[in-house]
């Protein structure tokens, strides 16, 4: 059996451990369908360090499919579901990806995307939207419209056929996969994230020691509840949904997409006890009529954890509030990992802090000579791993150097300072990126589509504040030399309908104004804090 599901298998098998919105499976049952694919998948000619790409919202068969990754190792890249044809295009190329699973609702994407790659991704195998378990056939729907001849004339298979197709025995052979990120890129199209959760061809030790290490830190129950509520193609919820799930048999209940009432009666429903969240679904839960927030009990939650994005003091102390203490905060990304923690009875202390260093990580704050930076005053956060741990930027050494220093600590391009106590708090980022609603967008990316369009000389794209979201996207436009604009709005209407041709749609400007130019530096360069900070003027914050 899958040894990350052996013991759980063995004391409790009968046990439920992943629940979506149309299903449920044991534990045993996971583990036979994690050998079944880890066994065709291997016929299939899929080896040990080979990529596979899953296309696929939070439902089963993208844990299953990861776990298999896990197991057998492969590289498993989780695609996130909002990119258009262009964006998958690049991270299946960029990746070496072998493989595709694809739920029917992505399929047009995908086969947009395929249909100008050639013969790469040799195993494609379709995810029917509506089927689950041993019923399921190849004859189910398709998907989103989907042509039946176009689908067979991509050589894809059906999901459950080809589960069926391989043997639930053990598997042999088992060592070290795991789950590569992409991260949207300040230049051009997202960055794949290579360290340690992705070293493949190791011992299952290796798993079994970082999982349990990560659920020993946050005190997380054994047997408990773990509710879903992002996509798991970010690595946060990658990391709170798969780690208790595989060292202390939590059941991972999924949902496909946030409601915010939806969310409070799940965790009621359930009896969750770990939940991971971001600020922008604290306020929307927030905003919620009094009477479906007061019928919220909540008396199950033993930990909730939140990061991706600032969190305003005002929203963090009105959590506090209602769900008392058990809510704690982290920062850190892809590249590093969990690098401060801080719980609810310390934020009330130390307010505004992102807590002090885990186990994990060492964090560090330097000016911009190199230097170490006094107590209270900001510059550059740096991080260096306590484990051995490291990240590069797939197929980026330009990248991964300049978010290295030469004694080899990384960043993530932010400004903060730490307190006498050893506390963090962040003040800035030094790098363009918006984070609306826990998403990093970084601006390069648009600002290429913008420039692309016909109009466009130049183009700067930029946060503002949003009281859901804490930033937008707005673009700043320079129109190209002898265009003529008799309609801005329909300009506007234009543009944004180029942007969401080569964009997701998270991406694409919530706000675009046209200027006559645009403010440069006498070196050329943009100056986009000319264009940001009146937005920012009187809101109390920066980022």
């Amino acid at each position: 059996m899958a040894r990350l599901l052996a013991h759980e298998v063995h004391e409790r098998g009968d046990a439920v451990a992943v629940v979506d919105e149309s299903s449920q499976c044991t534990f045993s049952e996971l583990d036979a369908r994690v050998n079944r694919i880890i066994d065709a998948t291997r016929a299939a000619g899929v080896g040990v360090g080979d990529t596979v790409a899953v296309l696929c919202g939070n439902r089963r068969e993208l844990v299953e499919v990861t776990l298999a990754g896990v197991h057998a190792g492969w590289v498993v890249v989780p695609v996130n579901w909002h990119w258009v044809a262009d964006e998958l295009l690049h991270v299946l190329t960029d990746s070496g990806s072998v493989a595709l699973f694809v739920e029917g609702a992505y399929l047009p994407v995908a086969l947009d995307a395929l249909g100008r790659m050639g013969d790469q991704c040799g195993l494609r195998v379709l995810v029917d939207p509506a089927a689950h378990g041993a019923g399921a056939s190849s004859g189910a729907a398709d998907g989103a419209g989907a042509d039946r001849d176009a689908i067979a004339a991509a050589g894809f298979v059906s999901f459950e056929d080809f589960v069926a197709s391989g043997s639930p025995v053990e598997p042999a052979d088992q060592c070290t996969g795991g789950p590569m990120f992409y991260t949207s890129g300040t230049t051009g199209f997202p960055k794949g994230v290579r360290g340690g959760l992705n070293r493949t061809g190791e011992d299952i030790v290796l798993w079994e020691l970082v999982a349990g290490s990560f659920v020993g830190m946050l005190g997380l129950p054994a047997g408990g509840i773990t509710l879903l509520d992002g996509p798991m193609y970010h690595s946060a919820q990658w990391v709170f949904a798969m780690f208790p799930l595989v060292s202390g048999g939590s059941t991972l209940v999924m949902r496909p997409h946030f409601d915010p009432a939806a969310t409070l009666r799940a965790i009621d429903d359930h009896q969750v006890t770990n939940i991971h969240l971001v600020p922008t679904q604290f306020v929307r839960m927030l905003k919620l009529p009094d009477a479906v927030r007061s019928a919220f009990d909540g008396s199950s939650l033993v930990t909730v954890m939140h990061g991706a994005a600032p969190c305003p003091p005002d929203v963090k102390r009105r959590m506090l509030e209602w769900w008392g203490p058990v809510v704690s905060e982290y920062y850190g990304g892809t590249e590093g990992g969990f690098l401060t923690m801080i719980s609810g009875a310390e934020w009330l202390e130390h307010p505004g802090s992102l807590g002090r260093s885990t186990p994990m990580a060492d964090v560090y704050v330097f000016d911009e000579n190199g230097l170490a930076c006094a107590p209270g005053v900001s510059g550059q956060i740096w991080f260096g791993s306590k484990v051995g741990a490291d990240f590069e930027y797939h197929n980026d050494p330009d990248k991964t150097a300049a978010a290295h220093r030469p004694d080899g600590l990384g960043t993530l391009g932010d400004i903060g300072y730490l307190d006498d106590d050893g506390y963090l708090f962040m003040s800035d980022r030094k790098i363009d990126m918006i984070i609306s609603g826990g998403v990093n967008i970084y601006p390069a990316e648009i600002e290429g589509v913008l420039v692309g369009h016909a109009a466009v000389a130049d183009a700067a794209v930029y946060g503002i504040p949003d009281d859901d979201f804490g930033e937008q996207v707005m673009a700043s436009v320079e129109l190209a030399e002898g265009v003529a604009v008799d309609d801005p709005d329909a300009l506007v209407d234009d543009l944004l309908t180029h942007c969401r041709q080569h964009l997701a749609g998270y991406k694409v400007p919530r706000r675009v104004e046209i200027l006559d130019r645009l403010p440069r530096q006498p070196t050329g360069k943009l100056y986009k804090r000319l264009l940001r900070d009146p937005h920012w003027e009187g809101t109390g914050r920066r980022i």
